[in-house]
Parts: C-alpha cells; structure tokens; sequence
C-alpha cells in the first residue's frame, strides 16, 4: 500500500509527537463527519500522543468520491488503506457511526495480527443493537430538521445550494449504519471503553454497557454531562479518560 493511498485517508494535526511516544490514537468520524471533528481532541492530547482521524470518501478534500454502501465496506477499505499505519501500538477512538467503525476495523486488524492497545467507542449502543429509525429515508426537510436536533450540523450548511452538496453525503452515512447488522459478533482482547452522554437522546447508559460482552481485555464505562455530542464542549475530559485507559493499559502490559 503506497503512502499516496495512506494519505488519501489520514490527517494527522499539529506537530508531531516524538517517536517514542508509545501509542497513536485514530479517530473514526460520526455519520456526516470529517476528520477535522477531532482537531480539538488532538489539541487536548498535544504533547502526550499522536492523534490521526480518517477522512472517509465523499466529503471534504474527497467530495468526488462515493460514499461506502456499508459499514462493512468502508472498515475494509480504511484497514487496507492504513497501510503501515497500524505497525505501531495504536488505539482506536469512533464517535456514533464511528464507534461501530472502529469495532468493524478492531476485528479485522485482530484478525491480521495486529489488534489495537485499546478501543473507545463513544456515542453508540453495541453492536447487536438495531439503529434503523428511517431517518436516511426522510424527505430532504425533515431530514435536515433532524440532523440539527441532534446537533450533528450547522443549520447554515443545509441551506440553499450547500444543502445540495452535503446532504446526499449525510444521508449515504445514515443509510450505512441504520442497515448496520452484525450477523457474526465479533470478540475482541483488547480494554474496550464506552463513553456516553447521560442525556444522549439516541443511546442509554444501558445500551453503551452492552459493549462489555465484546471484549475479554477489560471493559470501562464512561458517563459524561450532554448529550449525543457531549464531547464537543468536553474534549478536555474526554481526552483525560483516553489518557487514563491508555496508561492503565500499558501498565498492565507491562
């Protein structure tokens, strides 16, 4: 895999972390998003390890390029385009559609040989859950509506002819993780963290605990103030708790 492939989907922020730091963390997008979400988390984690997002195709500096049909699809694609990204220790972090990315990728990364120091998954149920509520299939008005509800999207990008130009990008992702199914469950042996907001409209603290049968490495659960997207105003704390698991795990690795 060329590096050219790499960069296609990796953007790293800020200056670089020395060599030895000893894990990099990946950050997976939610449904609608862009690698960009995670500079702030880069910004509160400067210093103390290296952060990289993935750019899926169809949005930003990839608006040319279609949209993944699956979940299933784009885990392929983002492991086979990592490269050798993954050869050193790294953890992976997903926000809502992101966290079942992750997970999808965990599993076949574990498989190769190469399983994560740790996986955070933050903002979404586990995945036996059914996330199908239609709303990929809503009219273009209630659809947009729906995406600013849930704080997702500026009202400002689905207005007049950015409406046009985003909205079919949103709605693929949508329709990707609510046909989401996880036929064959995957169980994963690194810690997996689940974080959640307590007043999350979309997912309970009970549903982000059903994580813990997924791993035998250990499972933590996080609560945070907020809701879907707590971690917009949190990435402090958010970056706090990846820092303690990260350390906890390399303690008890070594």
């Amino acid at each position: 895999m060329t590096n050219t492939q790499t960069d296609r989907w990796l953007r790293t922020f800020g200056a670089p972390v020395p060599s030895e730091s000893p894990v990099r963390l990946l950050c997976l997008p939610h449904a609608g998003g862009s690698a960009s979400f995670y500079a702030p988390l880069a910004e509160a984690l400067r210093g103390r390890m290296s952060v990289a997002a993935l750019q899926y195709p169809g949005r930003q500096d990839r608006f040319g390029e279609p949209c993944p049909d699956s979940i299933q699809e784009l885990a392929d694609a983002a492991v086979a385009a990592l490269g050798e990204t993954v050869q050193r220790p790294f953890a992976l972090f997903g926000h809502s559609m992101g966290g079942v990315v992750a997970y999808e990728m965990a599993a076949r990364l574990q498989a190769a040989g190469q399983s994560p120091t740790a996986l955070f998954v933050s903002g979404t149920a586990g995945p036996l859950a059914s996330r199908d509520m239609g709303t990929h299939l809503l009219a273009d008005e209630p659809f947009s509506n729906e995406l600013v509800r849930l704080g997702a999207t500026d009202r400002e990008l689905l207005t007049g002819e950015m409406r046009d130009v985003v909205l079919p990008m949103i709605r693929a992702d949508y329709r990707a993780i609510e046909t989401y199914r996880c036929t064959r469950p995957h169980t994963l042996a690194c810690p997996l963290t689940a974080l959640v907001g307590r007043d999350d409209p979309y997912v309970t603290r009970q549903e982000a605990a059903r994580w813990r049968v997924h791993t035998t490495g250990g499972f933590t659960m996080r609560v945070f103030p907020g809701g879907h997207f707590y971690l917009q105003e949190r990435f402090d704390r958010v970056a706090a708790a990846i820092g303690a698991e990260i350390g906890a795990s390399a303690s008890a690795g070594s």
